[in-house]
């Protein structure tokens, strides 16, 4: 054990048992870095919380990346693709994709006998992974589809269902404006809702062969496929992973495709999360400045206090570094204090949140209907290590106001 950190252990011994006018002060330091790391850790878990549930329930309704024919727009009668493409053996069992399917969309209209609504049918395939709107359903359950029988139940959101004063087991009709004009009758099996209003009053969810009959597609047409990732930070990846994967056609007679992933299909929704990143950082910085000054006033205090504990020991020749890490040692110590303590005020918070949902939200505004939490270990361990290190650092320049203290006016200090 050096010296510095022997004298440190023994002062720091000593305070716990004893009192002294820097106590207060070192009390103050210790409960402004808990409370710092506190809202540090609130803000992390729920900005990362906040964006991953964005992100999962936009891609709840579209999958991750699109393929879809090469003419197709932002409308939702789609040009048609053959579902037999040469890209699908090659990616599906690529490690970073989670799953392929089909799918097709038509516009539509709700009509009952009091009110009438427009939205899109979108029509599904047995390929297709119910797991998000498993997790969303409020009633019933999810459509059953058979590639042998076509079926007429629906899924439909709370929203719409609540719009048109719509149950689980009513029937309703739903018009096609088309030449002919077409109608076709749906049973409601299930009713979901994911606070995604915009999403939530737009989708249906249907068989597929509902789709190409009205369209009059063949039995091997969709609109295009949606495929998820295992990871969403590998998307742009897993985009060009499909890109390479379809190639470059030439011949007029083969089927151009286009590849799109979500970020660019809801730019909107993705640049205001990214606007969320910059408040975060700013929140992170001011905290770690307002710990930092704290412990820079707690260690100025410390080192007044112990003036005449400095002389005596230049005065045997103790050096400014092994001066200088007896207090760097305490602030330590002091500073770990705070975080022992922030971690339990901000993880116990967290977890409270995470739990109970006790603060809401109005999902017209925030897509969610509570405070999202998201408790990663690394996000944890990295704010206490960052936090520490800022602190440290910030320490080493009033750190140096010892080197200053001569021997004789220390010890004559009162």
């Amino acid at each position: 054990m050096s010296i510095g950190s022997f004298i440190a252990r023994r002062l720091i011994k000593e305070r716990t048992h004893a009192t002294s006018f820097s106590r207060p002060i070192n009390v103050i330091a210790i409960i402004g870095i808990a409370l710092g790391l506190a809202v540090m850790i609130l803000a992390v878990s729920i900005l990362t919380g906040f964006k991953q549930q964005i992100r999962d329930k936009v891609a709840g309704f579209g999958a991750h990346i699109q393929v879809v024919n090469f003419d197709s727009n932002i409308s939702y009668e789609t040009v048609p693709v053959s579902a037999y493409q040469s890209f699908i053996e090659k990616i599906k069992n690529h490690p970073g994709i989670k799953n392929i399917q089909v799918y097709a969309t038509k516009a539509g209209i709700i009509k009952t006998d009091d009110n009438i609504q427009g939205v899109v049918l979108k029509g599904i395939g047995s390929d297709y992974d119910w797991s998000f709107f498993a997790s969303n359903m409020v009633e019933g359950e999810v459509v059953t589809v058979s590639d042998t029988a076509r079926t007429d139940d629906v899924i439909i959101s709370r929203k719409v269902a609540d719009m048109l004063g719509l149950k689980l087991g009513d029937s309703f009709s739903m018009f096609f404006v088309q030449d002919p004009p077409r109608m076709r009758k749906f049973t409601i099996k299930g009713i979901y809702e994911t606070s995604l209003e915009e999403f939530d009053k737009t989708y249906l969810f249907c068989d597929i062969a509902h789709i190409r009959s009205l369209n009059g597609w063949k039995e091997n047409q969709v609109s295009g496929f949606e495929i998820s990732v295992k990871d969403f930070d590998d998307l742009d990846a897993m985009t060009e992973v499909v890109r390479d994967a379809i190639g470059y056609k030439v011949a007029e007679e083969e089927e151009q495709l286009k590849v799109t992933n979500i970020r660019t299909r809801y730019p909107q929704i993705f640049d205001w999360l990214g606007f969320q990143d910059t408040n975060v950082i700013i929140i992170l910085l001011l905290m770690i400045l307002v710990a930092g000054f704290n412990m820079i006033s707690g260690l100025l205090i410390l080192i007044l206090e112990k003036t005449n504990m400095i002389g005596v020991l230049k005065a045997m020749g103790a050096g400014n570094k092994v001066i200088r890490n007896i207090f760097l040692y305490q602030a330590a110590w002091l500073t770990a204090k705070g975080l022992f303590w922030g971690n339990i005020i901000g993880l116990g918070l967290a977890l409270l949140q995470l739990k109970t949902g006790l603060i809401s939200l109005d999902p017209s505004s925030y897509y969610l209907k509570s405070v999202p939490i998201n408790l990663d270990p690394l996000h944890i361990l990295l704010l206490n290590a960052g936090t520490m290190a800022a602190i440290i650092l910030m320490l080493l320049i009033p750190s140096q106001l010892i080197a200053r203290i001569t021997p004789v006016k220390a010890i004559r200090y009162d």
